[in-house]
């Protein structure tokens, strides 16, 4: 579990391996200070595990079904990528509650000049834009960020300064793809209610109905 606060940008030393699996290995300093083999580190919000490590640099396998949800695959060499250790129990959640299992990806439409914040658009799909709505929380990257807009295509964030700083958000621009994990409540609370686009053959609810409500005592 991680909580979206980037602790440091690193970036992409080499990349092993072929289109459907690859080993990347990151050049990073904070997020080793106490690292152990097997620990997770979500990379542009991915957890990942590590593999092995030395005094700067630490390594992660990545699956076939990691690299066709998320922009890991497109990363070379000198790539900068948002990193974070995983949440230790009794530090403060500064952020919010983020899995590191990202839902898919989105694509940065406009980066716009607005005081002295960024805002950016971002063009996703239906099945993540479902799952957003306004001042609720979104992970782009690994970054735990609160959503400004929503419409039918795209959604917007608005980036402070220290944010852009300290991410590498600082350095996408319009046309860049990035990882995009949804809400963990808001996945949790659909699920539970039954509201899923009904399915041939499948028996169960398809929404919250004013039935629904009086047999659970609303």
């Amino acid at each position: 579990m991680f909580t979206g606060i980037i602790e440091e940008v690193g970036s992409i030393e080499r990349v092993a391996g072929g289109s459907r699996a690859s080993t990347l290995t990151i050049r990073a300093q904070t997020v080793l200070a106490d690292v152990h083999l097997g620990d997770s580190i979500a990379v542009n919000g991915v957890c990942l595990t590590v593999t092995s490590f030395q005094d700067t640099r630490f390594t992660v396998d990545v699956m076939p079904e990691t690299l066709k949800h998320t922009n890991l695959g497109g990363l070379g060499t000198g790539a900068p990528v948002n990193l974070e250790r995983a949440l230790a129990v009794g530090s403060r959640l500064g952020g919010h509650l983020v899995s590191g299992h990202v839902d898919g990806t989105g694509r940065i439409v406009s980066r716009l000049q607005n005081a002295n914040a960024v805002l950016f658009r971002v063009a996703a799909s239906d099945d993540l834009l479902r799952y957003m709505i306004p001042r609720g929380s979104i992970t782009i990257d690994g970054i735990s960020l609160t959503i400004t807009e929503v419409n039918d295509q795209d959604f917007s964030v608005s980036i402070i300064p220290h944010t852009l700083e300290m991410t590498c958000l600082r350095q996408k621009q319009a046309g860049d793809q990035v990882n995009l994990e949804c809400d963990l409540i808001g996945k949790y609370v659909e699920r539970l209610l039954g509201v899923r686009t009904e399915k041939p053959g499948q028996d169960k609810s398809t929404g919250l109905t004013a039935e629904f409500l009086r047999e659970h005592g609303f």
